[in-house]
């Protein structure tokens, strides 16, 4: 299906050098946040309480927040979860107190504030289990872009496998970047937004791909920039509507789906933004850098001088 039907070929790799340098910047910029601001860790990597309760009427965030405030807890996370009446809280590690204090201090505050309120669960998190969540972050990171490369190293060869993973770590780079620098909190759901990216992104770097691929035995007298820049622009009416629905989609999360899902819903919208400029504007410029051929994918099957078609020398 076809909605938006382009007649001529768009010429993206004609601003493939300015594509690849303002990416080359907004990837460092990205840098520069990581390791000046670094992220700001929520309480599922660095450890402390999570606490669970319910009210008989919608909550109002604000207020529990400013109430939980003047009680001492200043860098307490509050937010609505399932339903407006279901509040989740979560308060960092102190050492001069224990999680059970934490929390009869917590439900001491609500309960003079609004008698009705039930607790529902109270779940510690060791700065110990923090760390092993973080590391073992990382290391899914790792192993997904591992498997990605491989992947596609199989599936087509190793220029287009090289040109994708740098396009996919240049997305999820630039969204830890967008986190360290607003100093948005990090926590366990948007690792998980960052890991969907990864796979969404490397989808539309698959389809251009197998265009390119196939254009590649198609167009033989064409040159390899137009052969890309045909690719792009015959994907470019699915790639609209896909992407168009999925954002569409993810907006809804991001604006109505409230404070759990938000940051969420935030690193997919970044993700998804950058994935779509990175597969058409990162990742095929980096296949003409990398020298891509149409060789590389026609044998030769022309017998050589001197040698018969059975292969005998004459």
């Amino acid at each position: 299906m076809e909605f938006f039907r382009i007649k001529h070929d768009i010429p993206f790799m004609r601003y493939g050098k300015l594509t690849t340098a303002i990416s080359l910047i907004t990837f460092l910029f990205a840098v520069w946040a990581l390791a000046h601001k670094g992220l700001n860790l929520g309480v599922d990597f660095t450890g402390g309480t999570v606490i669970e309760v319910e009210y008989n009427q919608p909550a109002h965030i604000d207020q529990i927040r400013e109430t939980l405030t003047k009680t001492g807890l200043p860098e307490v996370t509050v937010q609505t979860f399932g339903t407006t009446k279901d509040v989740l809280i979560r308060l960092p590690v102190h050492k001069d107190t224990t999680s059970a204090k934490t929390s009869d201090t917590v439900m001491a505050a609500l309960k003079a504030q609004d008698p009705t309120v039930i607790l529902k669960r109270v779940d510690f998190v060791g700065p110990q289990v923090g760390k092993e969540l973080y590391d073992n972050g990382a290391l899914a990171l790792v192993v997904v872009a591992g498997g990605i490369l491989l992947y596609l190293a199989i599936r087509f060869e190793w220029r287009f496998a090289l040109a994708a993973i740098i396009a996919n770590i240049h997305d999820v780079v630039i969204i830890l970047g967008c986190f360290a620098f607003f100093q948005w909190e990090f926590t366990l759901t948007v690792l998980a937004g960052v890991l969907a990216v990864l796979g969404y992104s490397v989808n539309e770097s698959v389809v251009v791909f197998d265009r390119i691929r196939e254009n590649l035995r198609k167009m033989r007298k064409s040159t390899i920039p137009d052969i890309i820049d045909n690719a792009i622009t015959t994907t470019m009416s699915r790639t609209i509507i896909t992407h168009g629905m999925t954002q569409m989609m993810v907006l809804s999360m991001l604006f109505f789906g409230g404070e759990a899902l938000h940051n969420f819903a935030l690193a997919l919208t970044i993700g998804i933004l950058f994935g779509i400029y990175s597969s058409v504007l990162v990742a095929s410029p980096l296949l003409l850098m990398f020298g891509v051929k149409r060789e590389h994918f026609i044998k030769d099957n022309k017998p050589k001088a001197d040698v018969s078609a059975d292969g005998a020398q004459v």
